[in-house]
């Protein structure tokens, strides 16, 4: 199997949070990138801060590693307009993907129509602009009814308000990979989370992100329904190893 077309290979930790410069940050962006073209590796997905230096450093090298990046992220707590305009300047800055951090917040206070708004219009500039729409819901949030609720109703909106031609478009992602479990609970993709969103995902792609550490693994995943990984060990899964760090 071919897993490096399935992948986003991720690098999303700020300055802040690795300790080091920005400088040195765009270099492991371009780092990944480069592996991403040298290895058939579907996308690079880093924060938005990077997106038109890695365009252009892409563009550069005559590949289509297509460029994606968050939106909202890590929180989701982000208000609709903020969304909108993170979401504008990526598109502006030459993303090809936009994964959404949806309010799950919001959606765990009962407070629907919030997050059906903001997944409406943030999916529409992403289909406007011809972008791929990721919805991130953070499965470790959730708990399994939840996880099924959540998902369904985010296949439901899309196919109320955009057409069959635009459901491919719009992914039901699991996981940030920044959520703080307790217990060392996992934060990301669990076979059984995937399972419940695959079940009532409809006929929208899901994303498996956060946990996939094996080839094994990602195949499963993959045999599984799964349509893209997202993964900060896209290289050592391609070259057949597993990685017990990371993303």
């Amino acid at each position: 199997m071919n897993i490096a077309q399935y992948l986003d290979s991720t690098y999303l930790k700020t300055p802040e949070q690795s300790g080091i410069s920005h400088e040195e940050t765009l270099q492991k962006d371009k780092e990944l990138a480069q592996e991403a073209i040298e290895n058939g590796i579907f996308a690079v997905m880093i924060r938005p801060d990077y997106v038109a230096e890695i365009r252009r450093y892409i563009q550069e090298r005559n590949s289509n590693v297509a460029v994606g990046t968050v939106i909202g992220f890590h929180e989701g707590t982000y208000s609709v307009d903020e969304k909108l305009a993170e979401a504008s300047k990526a598109i502006e800055d030459g993303a090809d993907e936009l994964d959404f951090v949806i309010n799950y917040t919001a959606y765990l206070q009962g407070n629907i129509e919030l997050v059906k708004d903001e997944f409406v219009q943030c999916t529409r500039l992403s289909l406007e602009h011809h972008k791929i729409a990721k919805w991130i819901i953070e499965i470790a949030a959730l708990t399994d009814d939840q996880i099924a609720d959540l998902t369904k109703n985010i296949s439901t909106w899309a196919e109320e308000n955009f057409s069959e031609n635009d459901w491919s478009k719009i992914f039901v992602k699991s996981s940030t990979g920044f959520y703080k479990t307790p217990e060392g609970k996992p934060n990301g993709a669990t076979f059984e989370g995937i399972t419940i969103m695959l079940n009532n995902a409809g006929k929208l792609p899901v994303k498996a992100a956060g946990g996939v550490r094996t080839p094994e693994d990602a195949e499963k995943m993959i045999n599984m329904g799964v349509k893209r990984i997202g993964t900060s060990s896209a290289l050592a899964l391609i070259k057949n190893e597993s990685s017990s760090e990371g993303y």
